[in-house]
This record gives C-alpha cells, sequence and structure tokens, in this order.
C-alpha cells in the first residue's frame, strides 16, 4: 500500500476516536450551543470536498470529495437549522402576556 494513504487513514482514524471521546464528555445542555459554534469548522470541511473533488486525478478520490462536500453540506445547513430553532425558542412571542 502506498505510504501516503496509511499516513491518512491513520490521522482519519485518531481523529474519529479523538472526535468519539471529546463529544462523549459534554454534556446534553451544552450540545446545541456547541454544534451551532462548530459551523465554521464544518465550513472547513466542506471547502476541502471542494478542493479534493476538484483536483480528482481517480475516480475514488472523486468520489470522497463528492461525499465531503455532500455531508459538509449537510452538516452546515444543518447546525443553522438547529441553531435557528434554538434561538427561537428565546424570542417573545407577541401572544403571550406579561409574567406577574
Amino acid at each position: 500500500m502506498d505510504s501516503l494513504f496509511l499516513l491518512g487513514a491513520y490521522v482519519f482514524l485518531l481523529a474519529v476516536l479523538v472526535g468519539i471521546e471529546v463529544i462523549g464528555r459534554v454534556p446534553s445542555i451544552l450540545h446545541t450551543p456547541l454544534m451551532s459554534g462548530t459551523n465554521a469548522i464544518h465550513g472547513i470541511v466542506l471547502l476541502g470536498g471542494f478542493l479534493v473533488a476538484g483536483s480528482a486525478e481517480t475516480p475514488g478520490m472523486l468520489a470522497i470529495g463528492v461525499v465531503a462536500v455532500a455531508l459538509g453540506a449537510a452538516n452546515v445547513f444543518g447546525g443553522f437549522a438547529v441553531t435557528d430553532r434554538m434561538l427561537e425558542m428565546f424570542r417573545k412571542s407577541d401572544a403571550q402576556e406579561p409574567r406577574k
């Protein structure tokens, strides 16, 4: 196997394990604010997917780039949708009576 592929697989595996460990320790009450704050990171993943897909030399690289773009876009748009729903909970409704 190509040593560059093995290095990439090693880095990917370590990133998955570290990600699972970090996310597993986040309390559920902090999950939504942290998710909304990581939309910039998902945007970087989306940009990286564009770069891989744009410079693909093999069908395998093109497939990885397309999957990265699709998953990155889903994360970005989903994160903004969840953030919007979260912020909607804190907006005052006109029909709501003031508390006494």
